[in-house]
């Protein structure tokens, strides 16, 4: 087995080396093979254009772009930064049910230091906050799917689509949201993205924020060649313009982002027959993933490969937490999460880094910091 924190460079093999470079996962976690979001999020789409397209939406959270901004990790380890989410998410759809479980748990942990004095609203910003947490969730999974059916294979049936969202609440589990608050259908969706619309707000510094990572250098490995870095640069620009394709009108006002209708028509086939392409030839795909998502790599491998896993069970993340003895999410590290609001909010001192060590063998390790992409 790969050890997915070690540094390599990728090589292109066949199928069959793939699947024995990989070991089977302990179970199928909390979906399985025959799950909606196995489909969904196994999809090329997933790994740049919903990833991004769901993190620069984030944003528009006044109280977490503050978050993202004065935490200093997307500037300053971009690649590290991109990689551990990607681990993360790739935990919560395709990972077995016990280290994902730890890894939701750790989580809370590495949120409690995400805490402070929004200077957009004037309030302050927790990142474990349920409103916030929802947000989070919601423009991820609304993000890989809305790039799955525009450029993948196209629109899920009514019957897949009710599953997702459904999934997508079990899912909700794994973090400090109340799962009765979760959208359960694309009109609960739209209505739930509607009703944030007034709260919606981006300073400066978001801004600047966003378009550094909507130039996808953050996907890209810093020590990448300067001529690798050229050979993907179409591939790139393609992309970025493939996401901004999805955004709405009002998104790209606050943006700042002027691309038109012709555009957006002119980079539909391209990204489409980029991202077929990847899904017909896993071994391309892998190459990409392994260049792109390192950390990611052996959570997705067992799945996109169709390795059995070694018990063929499923469990809800409750189920989960109840065996291997997690607190709920929202009730987690309540000693730690109070220690850290004392600090920041009473003490006027930074939180301390505790949770940070202990997230690395889970989510990815924390690397030295890097020279800021495209810098």
């Amino acid at each position: 087995m790969v050890c997915p924190f070690r540094k390599e460079a990728p090589m292109l093999k066949t199928r069959y080396q793939l699947r024995k470079q990989f070991e089977p996962a302990a179970d199928y976690g909390f979906f399985g093979p025959d799950s909606v979001t196995w489909k969904v999020w196994s999809h090329p789409t997933s790994y740049v254009l919903g990833f991004t397209r769901s993190v620069t939406i984030e944003h528009l959270d006044p109280n977490l772009a503050a978050a993202v901004v004065q935490s200093g990790g997307v500037k300053y380890r971009p690649h590290t930064r991109y990689a551990r989410t990607m681990r993360y998410f790739a935990l919560v759809a395709f990972g077995a049910a016990e280290p994902t479980a730890k890894a939701a748990d750790v989580l809370v942990k590495v949120h409690s230091k995400a805490i402070g004095h929004d200077p957009v609203t004037g309030g302050e910003y927790d990142a474990n906050r349920p409103d916030s947490q929802l947000w989070i969730h919601m423009t991820a999974w609304h993000s890989i799917l809305t790039c799955y059916e525009k450029f993948g294979p196209g629109r899920l049936s009514e019957a897949e689509e009710n599953q997702f969202w459904a999934e997508c609440a079990r899912a909700a589990e794994l973090q400090t949201i109340d799962p009765d608050t979760v959208p359960r259908s694309r009109a609960e969706v739209r209505e739930y993205f509607e009703q944030w619309r007034p709260h919606l707000a981006i300073s400066e510094a978001g801004q600047d924020m966003v378009d550094f990572i909507l130039q996808l250098h953050v996907a890209l490995p810093p020590d990448l060649p300067a001529w690798q870095k050229r050979v993907f640069a179409p591939a790139m620009s393609i992309m970025r313009r493939g996401i901004i394709s999805t955004y709405p009108r009002h998104f790209r006002k606050m943006f700042g982002i002027t691309q038109g209708p012709v555009t957006d028509a002119l980079v539909l086939w391209p990204n489409k027959l980029l991202h077929g392409a990847a899904r017909a030839f896993p071994e391309v795909s892998f190459l990409f993933m392994q260049l792109l998502a390192p950390a990611a790599v052996e959570v997705a491998a067992p799945v996109i490969l169709g390795i059995p896993a070694r018990n063929a069970t499923t469990m809800t993340p409750r189920e989960a937490q109840a065996k291997f003895g997690f607190d709920l999410p929202a009730e987690a590290h309540p000693e730690l999460r109070a220690k850290q609001r004392a600090r920041v909010f009473d003490e006027g001192i930074r939180p301390s880094d505790e949770g940070l060590v202990e997230s690395e063998q889970h989510i990815g390790a924390m690397q030295a910091r890097e020279v800021p992409a495209g810098a």
